[in-house]
């Protein structure tokens, strides 16, 4: 696997190594041993997988107690990704990166505990895999709002339409009133 950095630091790309022959492809999407030699020491507890449609947007999302560290993929379709720096002490503070992840490219996106984590479907059906290394705990999860002016996220959502969001999505928090890691 290639680990490729991104503009936040501990946020990594992660390329696994695709064999493929007439048949299809094979490729490991996790080894405990080969990610902790690359950085990732985590133990993930917890396994998620969501379907959406074009248009909707999940996120941007995290847990301000029993914060999860996420190793992100699509499985089906294509999604941008997003992930916000939430770490007060981080000369990164408020700074995002985003990236397409889609079935095609076999990329994986590690989202370290103390970022906001969200997505929006570029496909016309998306699905997408995460790893988690602690448990949902839905009292201390906590949203971001996806368009606060402050952090500027260029969502690549078409002129003219409006993201599918949820109740929740809508009434996220601006980066100035969210609770924050130190």
């Amino acid at each position: 696997m290639e680990i490729q950095p991104t503009a936040l630091p501990d946020v990594w790309i992660i390329v696994p190594q695709l064999f493929g022959d007439h048949r299809g492809f094979f490729m490991e999407t996790y080894h405990a041993k080969r990610y902790a030699e690359a950085g990732i020491a985590a133990t993930f507890v917890q396994d998620n997988h969501s379907g959406s449609r074009r248009g909707i947007l999940r996120g941007l999302h995290y847990q301000i107690r029993h914060a999860q560290g996420k190793l992100v993929r699509a499985v089906v379709g294509s999604i941008f990704d997003v992930v916000v720096d939430l770490r007060r002490s981080s000369p990164t503070f408020g700074r995002w990166v985003g990236m397409e992840l889609s079935a095609e490219n076999h990329r994986q996106l590690w989202v370290p505990p103390g970022f906001a984590h969200g997505f929006y479907v570029l496909s016309d059906w998306a699905e997408v895999f995460y790893k988690a290394t602690d448990f949902y705990a839905p009292e201390w999860e906590r949203t971001l709002l996806w368009n606060d002016p402050a952090l500027q996220i260029a969502w690549p959502i078409p002129t003219g339409e409006d993201p599918v969001l949820s109740e929740k999505d809508r009434q996220g928090k601006r980066l100035q009133d969210a609770d924050c890691f130190e």
